[in-house]
């Protein structure tokens, strides 16, 4: 390399000069950082009454400074102490200490801390829950059970109608949560239906510093208005005549109306931290709800290295059952969180309802979008305004394309309909953009990562969003029309839309790639342009610069499609007290369909092609059957156990989930897809590959005496067998089991789909089976 022979030469003295300066200076450790350390507690010593005494001598024994007055108390450094869902504490410590901390006695494993996102309606009647079945089912289950569905989230607005407590009784006596109180939040805030309001920000305020009290409450109430409307989504009280701006008018009310709702504040302006995250699910898990819904996550860890995953564990222990979001990272592969198998990963699906928008250009062409749009400002549709596209030819993004902040100049765009590249910024606020440029209208571009798929938006100028074929028809016709114009119009909304439902292109895919052997995502659920409560702190578009208030707005994500499950989780729950979360999750997925309203397998917005269970997951939720699912495939803590045994967890690692116990391996399982999971997915890891062979057992919950007989997809890579191919029960809760072979015939470039269901005539117990070949090493 060429360093330019003289130059070179006379700089390598300063060079050794700085280095030899450096050398000098003293060295400073890394700013301390959160980690949240978990400790097994039937090692305390017994010179140590309480644990959090414990706790704190533990970071005093790792501290790198010697420990003095009130400003080095090891308590103060101390954020959170855990004790049901998981033990442990989180504290401040720089990297050094960590490390010591890792070898301490007592420790099982440290965490850093990590940053989750948010993953941000006609509903119950497209899912088949009228007020009249949601009202019996509940009639019948309340007389000894009321369900609690705790949301981690960004608080609640109380005052929304959907939190009425009308018709409920007192506080379920189990209940041992609180009413928090602050600035805009007191005890009279809660009520029969929202029974609990918590939060923590502890690991916030250590990571990013105070919460500007000013701007920001410090109290359950929310500002941002996606807790209220996952909430709202999960649990919310029939509301007549709701609607965003007239759109989707009708009666809104959640997926369990009569259960009980406990509203956990972990997000905050600058995010959420899983320290935060923790701290909620362990007290929640105390606090006695009966189902978690979550609507956020992060990158995907290790389970072990998974402080949600670890906590989810705790709470599947403690009978409680999770939901999380999967995330919206799709189309792209490999792109969901939340992964492990005893939480509930969703992926989102639109409905048959849409909200059409019409753009007319000047060529006379039609082009069909949506929008959200009610303002003062229209387009007249007896005239032509004119279109501008400020985006080039080439493949690299324009800023002006995309109406960035500052990108968009009057004189290019004043009195025009702009049209706009989806992507970087927020969908609204490039129309924000536009206006502010003064132009008259928008046209929302999907490009390749969005497809043909439309979201809806309550835009602040008229503006239609598009499908990527029609975004490039109208930005073709804007470069070679002479005098290319266009103008909008708005349709209102319209029902039975086909086909539906559809995956959504922003919902994360599988395949799980922490194991192949566990089909991700479980089940998709309604998650586009979803109606629900809002904050009355917060405009429907988020912006600062919006003025609007709402009582309720329409969002989409997988954030919405989570609460969809949690509620419905939450009736079955109501209907059956005493069935295991894994039971619950059973009946969520063998009932799934997989089918839409043509009668045609489900399609993927992204490509508009058939999905995949790798899209999809066991198929779409229909809660009527999963209320009735005939038999269930049950999994206790034992049985995960045994999972995590062969992902070759050390001992020292599964301590995380087996805590206190001294419960070890039994090597009982082969492989990890030897869990008694209701999906098969079968990884041939050799070839020529050997016989494969899976076990499940299921359990009789229809007709104490009834028979069931399999049917099995065909597939071209392998020869499937099931033994017995006949299931007979003569009892309620009568477990049998049948094993499953598969023999590779001509291995697949790709992975194949197909199904194994079991029928007795009424109920079909329908499994995804994907067989996957690995390429030789």
């Amino acid at each position: 390399m060429d360093f330019g022979g003289i130059r070179w030469r006379k700089a390598l003295p300063l060079c050794l000069a700085l280095v030899a300066l450096q050398a000098c200076l003293p060295a400073h450790a890394a700013a301390p950082k959160t980690y949240i350390v978990q400790m097994a507690a039937s090692e305390m010593p017994s010179s140590f009454d309480f644990r959090h005494e414990w706790y704190a001598s533990t970071v005093k024994t790792v501290s790198s400074v010697q420990l003095e007055g009130d400003a080095d108390d090891p308590y103060a450094r101390i954020v959170y102490n855990y004790e049901t869902a998981f033990h442990g504490f989180a504290a401040k410590l720089d990297e050094d200490e960590a490390e010591r901390m890792a070898e301490a006695d007592g420790v099982l494993t440290v965490l850093p801390e990590t940053f989750l996102q948010l993953h941000t309606t006609r509903s119950p009647d497209f899912l088949g829950i009228s007020p009249e079945i949601s009202n019996s089912i509940w009639s019948a289950g309340l007389v000894d059970h009321d369900v609690v569905v705790g949301v981690l989230d960004t608080g609640i607005w109380p005052e929304s109608p959907s939190f009425s407590d009308k018709g409920l009784g007192p506080v379920p006596a189990k209940w041992k949560g609180l009413c928090q109180t602050g600035r805009g939040f007191t005890v009279a805030d809660c009520n029969p239906k929202i029974i609990g309001a918590r939060i923590f920000y502890n690991g916030y305020e250590a990571s990013s510093g105070p919460i500007n009290e000013t701007a920001e409450l410090k109290s359950p109430r929310d500002q941002d208005g996606h807790g209220t409307h996952t909430a709202a989504t999960a649990a919310g009280a029939p509301v007549p005549d709701a609607s965003l701006f007239g759109y989707a008018s009708g009666v809104a009310r959640g997926m369990a109306p009569r259960a009980r709702v406990a509203a956990y504040k972990v997000c905050w302006a600058g995010g959420c931290f899983s320290s935060d995250i923790l701290a909620a699910v362990d007290r929640a898990v105390a606090d006695g709800v009966d189902v978690l819904s979550i609507s956020l996550g992060g990158g995907s860890s290790p389970y072990f290295r998974d402080s949600l995953a670890i906590a989810s564990f705790g709470a599947m222990q403690m009978g409680v059952f999770v939901a999380c979001s999967g995330g919206n990272a799709g189309p792209d592969p490999i792109s969901l969180t939340n992964l492990s198998p005893w939480i509930t990963t969703v992926g989102a699906s639109t409905m048959d309802r849409d909200f059409p928008a019409t753009v007319t250009l000047g060529n006379g062409a039609n082009i069909t979008g949506v929008s959200l749009y009610k303002g003062r400002r229209n387009l007249s549709t007896k005239e032509q305004y004119p279109l501008v596209y400020m985006g080039g030819n080439s493949s690299i993004p324009d800023p002006r394309s995309l109406c960035l902040e500052g990108t968009l100049q009057p004189h290019e765009v004043a009195g025009k309909i702009v049209i706009c590249d989806r992507g970087i910024s927020p969908r609204v606020q490039k129309g924000q953009v536009v206006k502010n440029a003064g132009g008259m209208g928008m046209i929302l571009a999907n490009t390749p990562a969005n497809g043909e798929e439309l979201v809806a938006d309550s835009h602040l100028l008229p503006a239609v969003a598009v499908g990527q074929s029609e975004g490039i028809a109208a930005k073709k016709y804007s470069k070679t029309a002479p005098k290319p114009t266009a103008t909008l119009s708005f349709d209102g909304t319209k029902l039975g839309i086909r086909p539906s439902p559809v995956v959504a292109a922003f919902s994360s895919r599988g395949p799980n790639f922490l194991t192949l052997e566990i089909l991700k995502p479980d089940v998709i659920a309604p998650g586009v342009n979803i109606l629900a409560a809002w904050s009355g702190d917060a405009s429907p578009s988020s912006l600062s610069s919006d003025r609007r208030r709402v009582g309720f707005n329409i969002l989409s994500g997988t954030s919405m499609s989570c609460p969809h499950v949690a509620g419905v989780a939450a009736l079955i729950k109501a209907s059956h007290p005493d069935w295991s979360p894994a039971k619950i999750k059973s009946a969520l997925m063998t009932t799934a369909y997989v089918h839409d309203n043509t009668y045609r397998s489900l399609k993927d917005a992204a490509t508009g092609k058939a999905s995949t269970p790798f899209d999809h997951g066991a198929g779409h939720i229909h809660p009527l059957r999963a209320l009735n699912p005939g038999l269930v495939y049950d999994i206790g803590q034992d049985d995960y156990l045994e999972f995590l045994c062969v992902e070759n967890l050390t001992p020292l690692q599964l301590r995380s989930f087996t805590k206190n116990s001294n419960k070890t391996c039994k090597h009982t399982f082969s492989s990890p897809g030897d869990l008694n999971y209701p999906a098969i997915s079968a990884v041939f890891a050799e070839q020529p590959s050997a016989a494969l062979t899976v076990r499940r057992t299921v359990t009789n919950v229809g007709p104490p005496s009834s028979t069931y007989h399999v049917k099995v997809t065909e597939f071209k890579g392998a020869d499937i067998v099931v033994e017995p191919s006949t299931l007979h029960f003569t009892s309620s809760n009568q477990k049998l089991t049948y094993k499953v072979t598969m023999t590779t015939k001509a291995a697949q470039k790709t992975p194949e789909f197909g199904a194994l269901s079991w029928s007795d005539g009424v109920h079909i117990v329908r499994s995804p089976l994907v067989l996957t070949w690995l390429p030789p090493m």
